[in-house]
């Protein structure tokens, strides 16, 4: 989390800005949540700000600015003027990494951008940016050089021409960072940045100043406060008399180039917040600090909001997230509902469902599953930690899922048995007297596709294991270049013991960051490195050749990023070159057909626009089938590369670090480093979306195989603290492809048989659009009476009167029909049983049987409900009508018989109704007490058919088994009592009501009609749900 806030005088709302996740909004304290940012082209946020004498407009500043090897890079300064629901990109596109902006605390159109610039090289576009026509014009007020940019920068809130700029030499590169230089430095301006001045009078003077933290006590401004990074000198200075002078208070200053994040309570300018791996606090100024106030909370401090007028409240982001105190800090509550884990590497196992394992960046590495058998989704707690650190590859054994693999940072690799939550590390470690093996931040590792206990792991060396990582050997030689990092040059010098942040996240150089075998040939090899070897072996690693120099156009010591040995054909292969390590911002992604002996470039429909490549995937079942993971997106290809689009589909923007495919459920699934895990159900549209597809006016895509799992709720009335990702659409998928969007109010209209041509389900698609199209069928019947509008709703809410389901479907195979006007598809789609259902096939039957007699006889019973409901509506009516004082009253003898038809009604529709609403008065009828609890009326009343049939049905869908005894007994009792009282209301509507009408008719008074009834009202029956 690199930045948040709140609006004063309303901290309820709170915006936060994550490092890759874009902005999101809370307008009630951060109970939900609304990302805001989902379609801008870049997700990296470096800092935001709302504007005080406005707060609908917001800026925020694109770009990380904490000097991470993993930090993304931003495109500028976006603005909304509508509190974050719309937003307009309004330049600095090339600053890259913004580290503050403030704005006018008078005037909404005044801002000020701390723009640090590129990370990884120099350019001109850092320093101080200002505006004051609300983004549309920027001119840069502070420059200092093309290598030193503006970590921070604060304004006087009394005087607002008045404002402090820390300035920062900083260079990162693919083997180190050196973090300061000579121009680093604290500067003022009193005239909004028109001139500046460098700050002294107490400050760091000697050596190299790095990052720069700055803060104005917004009560008296003339309290100003520095984070200096300094080998000699550095910590926590003070001034009195806005900056003029300035006092050393301490020295505390944790990790400089990661955080220097200082805050003063805005009510007490002695009491100092600092920004680290954990949040340190001082109450007397600086002076002293202490680490262990705060308690339980993530670590990685990087953003801290303070309320002005209540210091208990406080806001704090870090790596772990979002956190909120009420006391000041002393406890903490974690807002942890929103999916911004940064994903490095994902694998997956073949349970069914699958569960996927992920490594996250500083949050470990986790388990969890693809769907659960829970309505309300996957929740937190399905997921579980196998590992801690920085996580990456965690890969589960593909033979046993009990085993898992995980990694952390710089090569901790470890092999977890989940069985007994047992590890045993299994790192390779090189001998005392040999120099040390270098592994990478991201050190590649696989399972072999041929042996499950063989492992391959890539340091400087590539290592093999044959007994699952109790022993590594060695396959040749050194595969990088060598190269002593102690004697390359950052920012023009050599490192030194007085480097600042000399090496910061990078353990060693240079590594392994890519390996792959060959699916179809153990002893084919390839090995990447960060200094930009591409290395083969075809004779199981024992000799290696470098074929770098055979790839066109890409710049020597380029970062490989990924190497996919195809599926299909051993001599093809794919790499990944990611050069934006040394500023080189180009997309390289090439192919090879004969071993690495001559590669060709296949980017055509790639955008530099969408940042570097992370990885290639090959589908395991079509070599024509591409994927591809940039740093803002993805993209897919399925004529092997030589043309790609866009792959969105609802993802948001962000950068994609690793793709799966799921062999078994052609699942896409991909490692986002920014917005957690995501899946694509069914990539056979993609694969199928060919230029004859496109033709068509209508294409229906192959249905996988379906599994008619066994949903239930797992909690309930969690309130909104609670994240649960979304489980697939239950049921099965059916795609279709429609060239052109149908006409308003034309329908698509699906319908499912079975194996006799008997019509299982119907249903009307109003919701088409021209493309591919998805409509799941959740495997029932069609309900045995189509529910209203109102009971639907009454569903939607569990509550009763939602009416009775259709039966679930037995397994089998069902033909599926789409049509739309005159075109028509078909196709077969096989239902499995859920795995955990053991059942025979002659007790699938008799609860088959019996299921399809109950919905016919629910469906007599709710048509003769209907029935009794509408004709005592209408003679409701009549009579109420007669009881007017100014109506025409009909002869006493028509009145008698029309009551005397209402009350032989009444008897005979009894056992539809139920007798609490044959005895009800007029218009009270299904008016309850509400609410499960509150009692039931002063007589007990036996349930109407409908209901007894239904909550037979109900009992028979919730178990796969055939009918109990009670089942049976209960069946048998409802069907003895149906026929009769079907016949007895027979008797009096062909009698009775039609002798009635009869005299009615012959006195001229409209006949009695069966009127609709009245819409129930939803939870008026109280209780808990069931059809």
């Amino acid at each position: 989390m690199d930045d948040l806030t709140a609006l004063e005088g309303n901290s309820r709302v709170i915006y936060i800005g994550a490092a890759t996740g874009g902005v999101w909004r809370s307008a009630d304290g951060g109970a939900t949540w609304t990302s805001l940012f989902d379609e801008q082209a870049n997700p990296s946020v470096g800092a935001l700000a709302v504007a005080p004498s406005n707060p609908l407009v917001i800026y925020v500043g694109m770009g990380e600015a904490n000097n991470r090897q993993s930090a993304s890079w931003g495109n500028g300064v976006y603005k909304s003027s509508d509190g974050g629901k719309s937003w307009m990109h309004v330049g600095l596109d090339h600053t890259q990494a913004i580290g503050r902006i403030v704005v006018d605390p008078t005037n909404a159109d005044i801002a000020y951008v701390a723009a640090l610039g590129g990370l990884w090289g120099p350019n001109p576009e850092r320093g101080v940016y200002k505006t004051s026509d609300g983004g549309k014009n920027w001119q840069r007020v502070l420059f200092i050089n093309d290598d030193t940019g503006v970590s921070d920068v604060a304004i006087d809130p009394k005087s607002p021409t008045t404002l402090y700029a820390g300035a920062y030499e900083r260079r990162r590169t693919v083997w180190g960072f050196n973090g300061g230089g000579p121009h680093g430095g604290v500067y003022k301006t009193t005239d909004g940045g028109a001139n500046w001045t460098k700050l002294a009078g107490g400050l760091p003077a000697k050596g190299d100043i790095g990052r720069v933290g700055l803060s104005v006590y917004r009560r008296d401004p003339s309290i100003v406060y520095a984070l200096v990074q300094n080998n000699t000198d550095g910590g926590v200075f003070r001034s009195e008399d806005h900056g003029l002078t300035w006092r050393k208070m301490g020295s505390t200053n944790p990790r400089p180039s990661y955080f220097s994040q200082i805050r003063i309570d805005p009510n007490n300018d002695l009491r100092i917040w600092l920004g680290g791996v954990d949040l340190f606090y001082s109450e007397d100024g600086g002076k002293s600090f202490t680490n262990s106030r705060v308690k339980q909370v993530h670590s990685d401090f990087h953003a801290l909001w303070i309320d002005p007028n209540d210091s208990n409240y406080m806001l704090a982001g870090c790596d772990g997230g979002v956190y909120v105190s009420h006391d000041a800090g002393r406890n903490w509550d974690h807002l942890n509902v929103m999916p911004l884990g940064q994903a490095y590497e994902v694998g997956f196992d073949m349970q069914q469902p699958y569960h996927l394992c992920a490594g996250y960046q500083d949050n470990a590495e986790w388990c969890g599953p693809s769907r659960t058998w829970y309505e309300e989704g996957i929740p937190n707690s399905d997921w579980l930690m196998v590992g801690g650190g920085d996580g990456f590859f965690v890969k589960p054994d593909p033979e046993d899922p009990q085993t898992i693999y995980t990694e952390s940072q710089d090569g901790n690799m470890q092999r977890k048995e989940l069985r007994t939550n047992e590890a045993r590390s299994i790192r390779p470690f090189s001998k005392p007297d040999d120099p040390p093996y270098r592994f990478n931040w991201d050190t590649p590792f696989l399972i072999s596709s041929h042996d499950h206990n063989i492992l391959y792991f890539g340091g400087n060396y590539l290592f093999k294991s044959t007994d699952r990582g109790d022993s590594w050997t060695r396959l040749g030689g050194d595969l990088t270049g060598g190269a002593d990092r102690n004697k390359l040059p950052i920012l023009g010098v050599l490192p030194t013991r007085d480097t600042l942040s000399l090496y910061d996240g990078v353990q060693w150089y240079p590594s392994s960051t890519a390996i792959a075998e060959s699916p179809l040939n153990a002893q084919l090899l390839w090995v990447g490195t960060d200094d930009g070897n591409l290395q083969v072996s075809r004779d199981g690693g024992q000799t290696w050749k470098n074929v770098a120099g055979n790839v066109p156009g890409v710049p020597k010591g380029t970062y490989v990023s990924r190497i996919v040995a195809s599926k299909f054909n051993e001599a093809t292969a794919y790499v990944a070159f990611d050069g934006h390590r040394s500023s080189d911002f180009h997309v390289y992604l090439f192919k090879t057909t004969n071993y690495g002996e001559k590669w060709t470039s296949i980017t055509n429909g790639m955008s530099e626009a969408r940042g570097t490549l992370h990885v290639v995937r090959e589908h395991p079942s079509d070599a024509n089938l591409l994927f591809a993971g940039a740093e803002f997106g993805a993209y897919y290809s399925q004529d092997g590369g030589a043309h790609w689009n866009s792959l969105k589909l609802g993802l948001p923007t962000v950068p994609v670090d690793d793709i799966q495919i799921h062999p078994r459920e052609n699942d896409l699934i991909l490692a986002t480093h920014g917005r957690s895990i995501w899946i694509l159900d069914d990539l056979t549209p993609l694969a199928q979306l060919t230029t004859a597809t496109l033709g068509e006016d209508l294409h229906l895509f192959p249905i996988r195989d379906t599994i008619a799992w066994r949903m239930a709720n797992n909690t309930w009335f969690t309130g909104q603290q609670y994240y649960a990702g979304p489980n697939p659409p239950f049921g099965a998928l059916i795609s279709f492809y429609l060239k052109t969007k149908p006409a308003e109010k034309q329908k698509v209209k699906v319908t499912v048989t079975d194996a006799a041509g008997k019509v299982v389900r119907e249903i009307d698609y109003d919701k088409a659009e021209a493309g591919v199209n998805r409509v799941p069928w959740d495997l029932r019947y069609d309900a045995p009476v189509k529910p209203t509008e109102e009971q639907l709703a009454a569903q939607a809410q569990g509550f009763f009167g939602g009416g009775a389901r259709g039966s679930m479907v037995d397994p089998g195979t069902y033909n599926v029909k789409v049509e739309i006007g005159s075109f028509s598809q078909s196709t077969k789609v096989n239902i499995e049983q859920d795995p955990r259902v053991q059942v025979s096939a002659a007790d699938l039957a008799a609860r088959h049987d019996m299921a399809m007699q109950l919905a016919a006889m629910y469906r007599r019973a709710d048509e003769a409900q209907k029935t009794v409901t509408g004709l005592r509506r209408s003679l409701d009516a009549l009579l109420a009508g007669w009881r007017q004082p100014a109506s025409a009253k009909p002869p006493e003898a028509l009145q008698k018989q029309t009551q005397d038809t209402l009350k032989k009604l009444l008897d005979a529709g009894t056992p539809f109704i139920g007798r609490a609403a044959a005895e009800a008065r007029p218009g009270q009828q299904g008016q309850g007490q509400g609410g499960g609890g509150a009692g039931g009326p002063l007589n007990y009343y036996p349930p109407a058919l409908p209901q007894l049939v239904g909550r037979i049905m109900f009992e028979l869908d919730r178990y796969t088994a055939a009918p109990s005894k009670t089942d049976m007994e209960e069946f048998n009792d409802v069907k003895a009592h149906l026929d009769p009282a079907l016949d007895n209301l027979k008797k009096v509507v062909d009698g009775d009501v039609a002798g009635l009408n009869k005299a009615l008719n012959d006195a001229n008074i409209p006949r009695v009609v069966v009127l609709p009834p009245a819409p129930p009202r939803p939870g008026a029956e109280g209780g808990d749900p069931e059809p």
